[in-house]
């Protein structure tokens, strides 16, 4: 951080994850604000700051170091906090604490806990403490960090590894070190004293049934809007990666390609009708976050003419609901083990952000923010469309013609057929571009009403 992004950080004033002290001399409130933000969503404090935002900086020593130090070995259980110093003018520098990703809340300080409500600082309720204890206690014990009994490295993918550790690399997540892909194994952690763990299996297992259930993506595209009539479904038990290829290449096969002409371009633009990045993220977080205890267990994707539902079972962990997930929150890992070895490939960019990127990239896209829902015991992530879609796959090329006849609507809202006719540079018979023109229709690309010499014809845009 340099003092141009120190100043436009401070511009942004104290709030959840943000707070000033203007010395050191105020360190202990400053710790129980640290031990609260390792409890919530994260964030700084800033010591050389007044709590009007003035930056003044302050002397920053040795002993000033050890003593923020001290304090902060008062945190249990251990946290490793960021420090960084900014000079600000001569002599003077803005000492800065961060909080990296917390996985063993709750904390306390000085034997304490605290949270964050806003830009303020309280102890934390007892009952609270008390079920994120029973929280961190489960997570000591996970399902994904048991011994998979029974199964040896021979027993995976290891194509996989190799490739995971490639990316890895690659990602600067990983060191570059021995090639053999059983030594990655344990520097991902997914094996201990020799023995494979259960999220090695779900990563890269190649023999998955009859031990491995959970294993499992189900998809399915439904005619219409309920579940009455299949047009197409699968059902497919392996490890992680070969359910998040699958499902993608399932969904891109069934959802409608949004095809539209904008005016002054002679060219169909062809855009999925959902943004397949808002997809595939969905998807990782289902496979990183569920409740893979449930034995008879799967990732849903449900793909209907007026959605698409992507659902794994396992409910939101404690401390964070559905409105949660579509702001800053913290993160609350069900699967460490599997979801790390996501982030080190690149597939996951920041703890806690997925489902805001899963917003953002259907916000972009001009679509509406996906829905976010717990229901039966499971979450439910569900796209819908905004604006025109086919209601089936255009996949046929279109003729010359037709894209004449189209670039032409394309310059104003409705036409007449005569109207139509005369704007074609050597228009074939009347009777040949009525039937392009049905044609079109057919495709879900013009729409028409009235008949004969009363009827009107339009382009379908984007939104109509």
């Amino acid at each position: 951080m340099d003092l141009e992004e120190l100043r436009q950080l401070v511009a942004l004033g104290e709030s959840e994850r943000l707070e000033f002290k203007k010395t050191t001399g105020e360190l202990r409130s400053a710790m129980t604000t640290l031990c609260a933000l390792l409890n919530g969503s994260g964030g700084k404090v800033l010591f050389g700051v007044t709590d009007s935002g003035k930056i003044h900086g302050q002397d920053v020593t040795d002993a000033t170091l050890r003593e923020v130090a001290g304090e902060i070995r008062k945190i249990e259980p251990p946290a490793v906090l960021e420090q960084t110093r900014v000079p600000v003018r001569e002599g003077k520098e803005v000492l800065c604490l961060e909080t990296t990703t917390a996985v063993d809340v709750p904390y306390t300080y000085d034997g304490r806990p605290y949270k964050r409500i806003g830009p303020t600082t309280s102890l934390m309720p007892q009952s609270e403490y008390q079920q994120h204890l029973l929280s961190r206690s489960h997570a000591i014990h996970r399902w994904e960090n048991q011994s998979a009994e029974g199964y040896s490295a021979n027993d995976l993918d290891t194509e996989e590894i190799s490739r995971t550790v490639r990316e890895a690399i690659q990602s600067g997540r990983l060191e570059s070190r021995s090639s053999d892909p059983f030594d990655a194994l344990d520097r991902l952690q997914l094996r201990v004293d020799g023995q494979l763990l259960r999220a090695a299996v779900v990563l890269f297992g190649r023999k998955l049934m009859p031990y491995y259930p959970q294993c499992t993506v189900r998809l399915a595209r439904f005619k219409g809007t309920d579940k009455s009539e299949f047009l197409d479904q699968r059902q497919l038990h392996g490890h992680a990666f070969q359910i998040l290829d699958e499902a993608m290449h399932f969904i891109l096969r069934n959802i409608p390609i949004s095809g539209h002409f904008e005016p002054g371009k002679l060219e169909r633009q062809d855009v999925p009708l959902y943004p397949p990045l808002a997809l595939r993220e969905a998807l990782v977080n289902a496979i990183c976050h569920r409740d893979y205890t449930i034995a008879g267990g799967a990732i849903f994707v449900a793909i209907f003419d007026d959605r698409l539902e992507v659902t794994s079972l396992g409910l939101l962990p404690p401390g964070i609901t559905v409105a949660d997930l579509k702001r800053d929150h913290a993160s609350r890992l069900r699967n460490p083990l599997i979801a790390g070895v996501f982030y080190r490939r690149g597939l996951i960019e920041q703890w806690g952000r997925g489902t805001q990127k899963i917003v953002s990239w259907c916000v972009a896209a001009g679509q509406p923010e996906p829905e976010f829902e717990e229901q039966a015991g499971a979450v439910v992530v569900r796209f819908r469309p905004s604006g025109y879609h086919p209601p089936l796959r255009v996949s046929q090329d279109l003729s010359e013609r037709q894209r004449r006849i189209l670039f032409t609507l394309s310059s104003r809202k409705e036409w007449t057929f005569p109207e139509i006719y005369e704007a074609l540079d050597n228009p074939p018979s009347e009777r040949t571009v009525r039937m392009e023109l049905s044609e079109l229709s057919g495709l879900g690309l013009v729409g028409s009403r009235g008949r004969g010499k009363f009827a009107r014809w339009w382009l379908k845009m984007p939104g109509s």
